[in-house]
């Protein structure tokens, strides 16, 4: 009796997540955090995100991968991911994703140590998506290095852009020149690499900031962290909503409200469970993120779920909700 009453509760909350999501007033974001350790030991509570994604695709507007795709970048692993968003595009549901630094190195072992993407825009080649409508496009056009999609859901336009792993200055230069012709939509900026856990900005020299990976020591490209992005970026416009990170491991998680140049909140949050992070089972368990946006209401709600377990996460900073968001001045 007791495992039918806990049943029933998780069905009852997790309805209520979704139970108004068809509403023109509601978007609705699943976020996936850093994946890599389900593709090197643990693919079936990976499988379990997929497929509770695709039982669920009729409610969730769009889905966002934080990077860190795979653990080595390796072929095989990147086949395997390819195969997995194979059945999302299937529903037409749109998807984006950052490149973490796991998913840039030149070998198994080695993370970031140069900017190797060719493997990733082997398997996730930008003419895979040219013909999809919310496809908005990309810095180089040949790469899915840094791009960003399109969509119209609750009465909003969004533009989310997907920057990788310490994106250089030319890439900031671009997303700046991107946001600034698309003021009418609301943004949300991802990248893997943003935040600690401690909740501030990825800005000092700490071995988590991309400039101490090998790509931040070769001197013919510039290399960005949290700070940086923030202050060349992010606090620049008034249109970007949210920040969605991974990456950082102790606790995994960390929520930052800051205000942009024009007095604009900019809610930027981190979320992590791979292995190494406290209390991690499972390579992460499951968790994802579901993220409700209520133009109506004025409001953000988080929400962290186990596909695994069917279960949300105990904690209250994986679970909460901002008020007075100013979304309705993007609705047309």
């Amino acid at each position: 009796m007791k495992h039918i009453l806990n049943y029933l509760l998780v069905v009852i909350q997790f309805s209520a997540v979704f139970c108004s999501c068809s509403s023109s007033q509601k978007t609705v974001f699943v976020v996936l955090p850093d994946t890599q350790t389900y593709l090197e030991s643990c693919p079936e509570v990976f499988g379990s995100q997929i497929s509770w994604i695709f039982d669920n695709r009729k409610k969730i507007d769009a889905v966002i991968h934080v990077g860190d795709l795979t653990q080595d970048n390796h072929p095989v692993e990147w086949m395997l991911m390819s195969e997995y968003f194979s059945k999302i595009e299937k529903t037409g549901l749109p998807y984006t994703f950052s490149l973490g630094n796991h998913d840039l190195g030149s070998k198994p072992g080695k993370f970031s140590d140069v900017h190797n993407t060719s493997v990733a825009n082997k398997y996730f080649p930008a003419r895979r998506f040219a013909d999809k409508k919310y496809w908005g496009g990309s810095f180089d056009k040949d790469s899915v290095d840094n791009h960003y999609i399109n969509i119209r859901s609750g009465g909003i336009d969004w533009l989310i852009m997907s920057l990788e792993f310490g994106p250089s200055d030319d890439v900031l230069e671009w997303a700046d020149k991107v946001i600034s012709r698309n003021r009418n939509k609301a943004v949300i900026i991802n990248t893997h690499a943003y935040l600690y856990s401690d909740s501030t900005w990825l800005d000092n020299s700490d071995w988590w900031r991309p400039q101490v990976y090998g790509i931040g020591k070769d001197s013919a490209r510039t290399v960005n962290d949290g700070g940086q992005i923030w202050e060349k970026l992010v606090s620049k416009h008034s249109n970007i909503l949210a920040v969605f990170c991974g990456h950082i491991l102790k606790s995994g998680v960390g929520t930052l409200v800051s205000k942009g140049e024009a007095g604009n909140n900019v809610y930027q949050m981190l979320a992590n469970f791979q292995r190494g992070v406290e209390g991690s089972e499972n390579g992460g368990n499951g968790y994802l993120r579901i993220i409700t946006f209520d133009k109506k209401k004025g409001e953000m709600d988080v929400k962290t779920y186990s596909t695994w377990e069917n279960k949300y996460h105990p904690s209250p900073a994986h679970n909460f909700i901002f008020h007075n968001i100013n979304i309705g001045q993007y609705t047309k």
